[in-house]
Order: C-alpha cells, then sequence, then structure tokens
C-alpha cells in the first residue's frame, strides 16, 4: 500500500477518533484482505512526523497508542481557549500518586508507612474516578491486601509512553518551582493543622473532564515524590520493572 495514502489515512483517523489509537485499531480500519500490517503503519506515522515538524501540532505516542495534540510549548497561549479554570489538587493526593507511581504496585498501607499519615479514602476513591489508578493485585501475606498501580489513562494524560518515561529522582527540582503550574493548594495556607489526609476531601472531588493533557504535568509528579522518599533509601529506583510493565500491557 502507498506509504503517501496510508499517512492520509492515519492523520484522518488520528484526528477523528479523539483519543489514541494504537497499530491494531489503525489496522483494523482496513477490510481483512487489505490491512497494511504494524511495518508500514509505522512508515506512515513516521512519514506524519516529519511532516508535522515545523506545524503547531505533533504526533504523540502515549500509554494507550497514538494521537494528535498541541505541542506543549503552545500550551500557556492555547489554553485561554477554555474558560472553565483547571482542578486543583492537594498536596496529599499529589504525593499519594507520585508514591504509587514510583512504588508500585504498593499497598495503602506501605504509602501511609512512606508519607506517615494515614492515606484519605476520598483520595483513593478520586484517583479511580480519574482512573489514574486500579488494583492490580493482592499481597501474598495474611489479610491479603490490595496492591496498587496507575493506568494507561495515568500515562496518557501525563504524556507518558511507559512509566520508564517518569522523571528519575536525579531529575527532581525543587517542587515550589513547580506549584504555580499543578495549582497546588497548602494545607497551611488554608487555615489546616493536620496530620491526617482527611482535611483534604473536599479539595480531592473527582475533577471536571475538561482539563487538558499535559506532559508537564508528569514532571510535577514527579517532584511531589522527591518530598517523601522513603527513609532508608540509599538509591534511586528505577519507576518501573518488567512486572510492572506487563500490568500496564495487560490494562
Amino acid at each position: 500500500m502507498d506509504i503517501e495514502y496510508l499517512k492520509r489515512i492515519v492523520e484522518g483517523a488520528l484526528l477523528a477518533a479523539g483519543n489514541p489509537l494504537n497499530l491494531n485499531q489503525l489496522n483494523s480500519l482496513f477490510p481483512p484482505d487489505e490491512q497494511p500490517g504494524h511495518g508500514p503503519l509505522r512508515e506512515a506515522l513516521a512519514a506524519l512526523d516529519a511532516d508535522l515538524a515545523d506545524r503547531a501540532v505533533e504526533l504523540k505516542e502515549v500509554g494507550s497508542g497514538f494521537r494528535l495534540q498541541i505541542r506543549t510549548d503552545l500550551m500557556p497561549v492555547i489554553s485561554q481557549l477554555w474558560t472553565e479554570k483547571p482542578p486543583k489538587y492537594s498536596r496529599a493526593l499529589l504525593e499519594t500518586l507520585a508514591i504509587i507511581a514510583y512504588r508500585q504496585p504498593i499497598t495503602r498501607g506501605e504509602i501511609e508507612q512512606i508519607r506517615g499519615v494515614s492515606v484519605s479514602s476520598n483520595i483513593l476513591r478520586t484517583l479511580q474516578e480519574r482512573d489514574w489508578i486500579k488494583v492490580i493485585g493482592h499481597r501474598d501475606v495474611p489479610g491479603r491486601p490490595e496492591l496498587i498501580g496507575t493506568t494507561r489513562a495515568f500515562l496518557d494524560y501525563f504524556n507518558l509512553k511507559s512509566l520508564d518515561e517518569l522523571p528519575t529522582l536525579a531529575e527532581i527540582k525543587d517542587i515550589d518551582n513547580l506549584e504555580p503550574e499543578l495549582e497546588l493548594q497548602h494545607p497551611a495556607s488554608e487555615g489546616e493543622k493536620t496530620d491526617s489526609d482527611e482535611d483534604h476531601e473536599k479539595e480531592d472531588s473527582a475533577p471536571t473532564s475538561d482539563q487538558q493533557p499535559s506532559g508537564q504535568d508528569a514532571e510535577g509528579i514527579g517532584d511531589e515524590q522527591a518530598d517523601e522518599q522513603a527513609p532508608g533509601a540509599e538509591e534511586e529506583r528505577k519507576p518501573a520493572t518488567a512486572h510492572e510493565a506487563e500490568d500496564h500491557r495487560n490494562d
């Protein structure tokens, strides 16, 4: 099949879909006897990516597949089109999400041990409603506590192809530099003085679906983890293992 024609089909499909499409989904657009296969599709995607090099949109591969999106450096201006303010996430919610992302699979008790405070059920419920985390198994210990991990929707939202693209702990900078971008709400600034996440429940109610994904948000999530590194940790952890990657493939 002609690559130029295939490139136009792929571009049209990605524009019409409104969500990422993987190679199998793109291949299934064609009749069974005319399906191009993954090789030609990758060639068409590469050609499309080259065509968009100097354009306002870019081809991005995320956890669920490929999508066309506005370039990150243009988002501060383009985002003015959306009148609704982005949802605000509390520090407690972002810390919890960062711990899950870097330490998964992890139990609720282990999250509480790292943070030193109890984890609000509302925080976990909000993350599940956003489809950023899910139960991926149970630890083989008495009580069989649930093991929590991130989802492909988490990767898509934070503009990541895999957990390997999370910033390493060495790359994490001071979190205060990112607070304006993440719209963090500090308990101290709101007159809250507590060691429990229950006081953040109203802040962490499920956000609207209108917020646009941003690659910069992923770095911010990593920044939260820097302040909550487990006591005694002597070296950086890679954000994903083969077992964790398999969980995402089975998502």
